[in-house]
Parts: C-alpha cells; structure tokens; sequence
C-alpha cells in the first residue's frame, strides 16, 4: 500500500502478507490511522510501516511479523530529502506486537528532513533484531527530536535493546554541515528486557553529539554483553539495572 500526499486516511482490520518491499508506505501524508491491522511478510525489505514525510500518524492496536523493520518512521535521504524538508512529525505508535524484524520502532535510517513529536507506548517485541532503534550517518543531516519511548516489554532481542546510533554505515569524518545528523531530547521509561545481548548503545559523532537523553525505569536481564555509550552528553540513567546492577 503506497500513499501519496494523501490527506484523511485509514488502514483498519486487514491483514497483509507477503509483499515484496515496504508494505505500508504513506509518503507526504496528513492524518492517517493504522489501526488493527496485521502485517506478515518476510522478504529482504519489508518493512511493516513507514509513515516518510507524514505528519499526525497514529498506529495503534496492530501486529508486525516482518523480514525488516516493524516500523521505521522516514523523511527522505541525503540531499534530496533536505531539499524537500518535510520532516515525519505528530507520530503516535501505541498497543502493538513487533515480531522477528530487524528493528522493532526504528527512525531512520533516511530522515534528512527530520522527524519530531513521537511517541511509543505500550508495546511487546518479541524476536526483533533490535527493539527501539534510531539510525542515521554523516551524509544524510536531519534532526530527531522530542521521542518519547514508554511502557515496552521486549524479549528474545538478538542485537540491541535500545541503540541510537549517528554511525549506521561508517562514513569517513568531515566537519559538520547541513549534511551533518542530530539526536537530541529522547526519553525512555518503563522498559523490561529479557535476554538480550547488548542492553544500550548510544553512538553519536565527534562533531555531533547525542544530547538530552534521559532513561528511566529501565530493567535489563540476561544481557551478554555491556552497555555502550559514545559521544553523547546530558545523559541521565535513573533506576537503570542490567543483571541486577545499577547504570550510572
């Protein structure tokens, strides 16, 4: 289902399966509702739901069964996606189950119009490579603002839990520009995880640093490996346990 530049729409009670890229792609779109829907489709692209460019998006209610991301919320790549500069905003992800992608809710990786105003609340992943993932590199610019990451209950995640990561396919270094990325004001509570094998990772740039998160509430078990934190500043780790032992 590709949308475009479409204004009122909703998605409700359908399942989907099989397709052979993203299987819901509205693009520049205003006011859509995804709502009990259920998506099971394995190929190498499809990804579940990517509102790109979209604003006021509510997906509530569905269940994500894919070979790629869940949903990753988009806003155009590189050049083309800073010229056109609308960014993915007003987005509302809420009572779904992600099963098996590579990403649970993902940003990005192509957001160079930027993405805002999200929230995710109320979620099961289960199997999912990652589980919350915000992705981007040198090249791409955009900011990501103002997520809010609430009440998840991930398990069985084969990579990691929650990463925010400003080195998605290790571009060389260069100074910082309009095609330079940012992350900043990201808020995470209220999150279980069971078995796991790296909990957190926080990657951002030299140039770029990752700033304003705050994690709270989080309880990680049967992790592998250690939490990773790179070029990220304002960092605050309130009740933050893995394995029983405080984050700090």
């Amino acid at each position: 289902i590709n949308l475009y530049r479409c204004n009122t729409i909703l998605i409700e009670n359908v399942t989907l399966k099989n397709s052979p890229f993203w299987v819901i792609h509205p693009l520049f779109c205003e006011s859509l509702t995804v709502r009990g829907v259920k998506v099971s489709s394995h190929g190498p692209n499809s990804d579940g739901c990517d509102p790109e460019s979209s604003k006021n998006v509510l997906i509530e209610n569905c269940i994500f069964d894919t070979g790629d991301d869940c949903i990753a919320i988009k806003s155009g790549r590189n050049a083309d996606g800073r010229k056109w500069n609308v960014p993915s905003e007003n987005i509302i992800v809420r009572n779904c189950e992600m099963k098996d992608g590579h990403g649970g809710v993902v940003i990005g990786s192509e957001m160079s119009g930027g993405v805002k105003k999200v929230t995710i609340s109320n979620c099961v992943f289960d199997g999912t490579d990652r589980g919350i993932r915000l992705k981007s590199t040198r090249g791409r610019g955009g900011i990501v603002e103002d997520i809010r990451v609430s009440n998840i209950v991930m398990s069985n995640i084969k990579k990691e839990a929650i990463v925010l990561n400003l080195k998605y396919s290790k571009m060389p270094a260069e100074p910082k520009s309009d095609r330079t990325p940012e992350f900043r004001n990201i808020y995470v509570s209220g999150v279980t995880v069971r078995d796991v094998n790296t909990p957190i990772m926080v990657v951002g740039l030299p140039e770029a640093p990752i700033t304003g998160i705050v994690m709270r509430d989080v309880y990680i078990q049967n992790a592998k490996q250690r939490c990773v934190f790179e070029d990220c500043k304002d960092l605050v780790l309130d009740d933050v346990y893995v394995d029983g032992k405080e984050i700090k």
